[in-house]
C-alpha cells in the first residue's frame, strides 16, 4: 500500500497553518480576569464510563510517570505526611462528578498516592460534586487557569474545546501546557456521547506529542468515521491535500485490504490494518502507546507531527 501524497506545505506553513511555539518560547499563563475563571460553561453532557478509553490509555502510558513522582513511604513518614504527591487535574468534568470519580479510581490502581482534582466552571456543578469528595479526590471552581495547589503532572480535558474557535482552542492549549509540572502532559480530546468513538492529543510543555484514535470495534464502519472527533486544529483540515486527510484515506484503504481478517473477528482486522498502515505511516508499534497490546483494545497512536497542520 502506497502512502497518499499530502501537500508538504501543510505541516508548518501556508495559509491557515498554525505553528507550535518552540520549547522555551514565551507563553501567556492562565490568569483570572476580574476574579472569574477562564472559559465558558459547556453543555455538561457526561455519563458512566464515557471516558473509559482515555482513562485506560492514561493509566497504561503515564502510570509510570505518576509512580515515579510519588514520594517513598519512608520519606512521607519522616515528613509527617506533608509531601507533594502526584497531582492530576480533570478539567470540565460536566454536570456529574462521575467521570472524575472513575478517573480517580483507575489512577489509584496504578499509583496509590495520586491526587485528582476536578475543575469545573459552573458553581452549581462544583457544589453537586463536593459531597463525593474523599481523601485524594476534590472538586474546585475554575477554568483553563487551573486553580490547583501545584502544577499538575497530568491534565485531562475532554469535550471542552469543541465550542471554541481554532485560535481560542490553540490559546487554551498554550495555557494548559504552561501550567504543567516538568515532564507533565495534557490529554485533550473529544468522544461520542457513549464513548465508543474518541480521539485525543497528548501535549507536553514543549508542544503536541501524539495523536490517538480509539473505538469500540462495533462502533465504526471504517476508521475515518473517527474524523468527527478530531481535535479542533485538525477537524477543519480533513480535506484533500492535508496530511490528516491523507492519513485517514490510507487507513481506510488498509482497512479494506484487511477485510478478509474480519473472518477472525473485528479485533484481528484492526490489528492487521495497523500493521499494514505502519509500513507507510509512523504508527507507534511498541509499548506503551502501540503494538498489538494497544491495537487489540481498538487504539492507534502516531506522532503529532505526522498529521500536524
Amino acid at each position: 500500500m502506497s502512502r497518499t501524497t499530502a501537500d508538504p506545505g501543510d505541516r508548518r506553513s501556508g495559509p491557515g497553518s498554525r505553528a507550535v511555539p518552540p520549547a522555551g518560547a514565551a507563553r501567556t499563563p492562565g490568569v483570572r480576569r476580574g476574579g472569574r475563571p477562564i472559559g465558558t460553561v459547556t453543555r455538561g453532557t457526561t455519563g458512566h464510563n464515557r471516558l473509559r478509553r482515555s482513562d485506560r490509555w492514561i493509566a497504561a502510558v503515564y502510570g509510570p510517570l505518576l509512580r515515579s513522582a510519588a514520594p517513598p513511604v519512608a520519606h512521607a513518614a519522616r515528613a509527617g505526611g506533608h509531601v507533594d504527591v502526584p497531582l492530576v487535574a480533570d478539567l470540565g468534568y460536566g454536570a456529574s462528578h462521575i467521570t472524575t470519580y472513575e478517573l480517580f479510581g483507575r489512577l489509584r490502581r496504578v499509583s496509590p498516592a495520586v491526587e485528582v482534582v476536578g475543575v469545573e466552571i459552573d458553581p452549581a456543578r462544583v457544589a453537586a460534586a463536593r459531597p463525593y469528595e474523599r481523601e485524594g479526590l476534590s472538586f474546585v471552581l475554575g477554568g483553563f487557569e487551573l486553580p490547583v495547589p501545584r502544577p499538575p503532572l497530568i491534565v485531562r480535558a475532554f469535550n471542552v474545546l469543541r465550542q471554541y474557535g481554532e485560535d481560542e482552542a490553540w490559546g487554551h492549549w498554550e495555557t494548559l501546557r504552561s501550567s504543567l509540572a516538568p515532564r507533565g502532559v495534557v490529554v485533550e480530546g473529544t468522544c461520542s456521547e457513549i464513548g465508543h468513538r474518541a480521539v485525543w492529543a497528548a501535549l507536553g510543555r514543549e508542544g503536541p506529542r501524539t495523536l490517538t484514535f480509539a473505538a469500540r470495534f462495533t462502533g465504526i464502519e471504517r476508521p475515518s468515521d473517527l474524523a468527527e472527533r478530531l481535535p479542533k486544529t485538525l477537524i477543519h483540515r480533513n480535506v484533500p491535500g492535508r496530511a490528516v486527510h491523507a492519513f485517514l484515506s490510507d487507513w481506510d484503504r488498509a482497512w479494506a485490504v484487511c477485510a478478509p481478517f474480519g473472518a477472525y473477528g473485528t479485533r484481528q482486522r484492526w490489528i492487521r490494518t495497523a500493521e499494514l498502515l505502519a509500513r507507510d505511516w509512523p504508527v507507534t508499534t511498541a509499548p506503551p502507546t502501540g503494538g498489538p497490546s494497544r491495537w487489540r483494545l481498538g487504539e492507534l497512536t502516531l506522532p503529532w507531527d505526522a498529521v500536524a497542520p
